[in-house]
C-alpha cells in the first residue's frame, strides 16, 4: 500500500514536530501552512479576504523563510508554525480570488 506523499517538504526532524514518538509527515511551516488554509477555507463562506491582506499575510513566512536559507539564521518551530499560518490564510484567500475570477471570466465569456 502507498502512502500520500507531501510535495517539496524537506521533512527534517529538528523542523518538524513530533506525536507520541512519530513525526509529522511534514515539517512546522507546513503544518501550520495546512492548518491555516484548512481553517480559513471553510469562512470563506461568510468573510471575503482583501487581496491585499492576503499577499501581505504570506509576507512573514516568506520573510522567515529566505532570511533562513539566505543569512544562516536558524528559526524554531514555534515561529515556523504560526508564521505557516498566516501563509495559509492568505493562500486561502488567493485561491478565493483566483476562483472568484475564473468564475467571473467564464460568466462573462460564455454569458454575455
Amino acid at each position: 500500500m502507498k502512502r500520500i506523499e507531501f510535495v517539496s517538504c524537506h521533512k527534517l526532524p529538528e523542523r518538524s514536530f513530533f506525536y507520541k514518538g512519530k513525526q509529522f509527515p511534514v515539517c512546522a511551516r507546513c503544518t501550520g501552512i495546512y492548518v491555516g488554509y484548512f481553517i480559513f477555507i471553510p469562512l470563506l463562506s461568510f468573510i471575503k479576504i482583501d487581496i491585499y491582506w492576503a499577499l501581505l499575510s504570506i509576507l512573514p513566512t516568506l520573510i522567515d523563510g529566505l532570511t533562513q536559507a539566505y543569512y544562516n539564521r536558524e528559526s524554531n518551530n514555534f515561529l515556523r508554525f504560526f508564521s505557516g499560518i498566516l501563509a495559509g490564510y492568505g493562500l486561502a484567500g488567493l485561491s478565493d480570488f483566483i476562483a472568484y475570477w475564473i468564475v467571473f471570466s467564464f460568466k462573462y465569456i460564455f454569458f454575455n
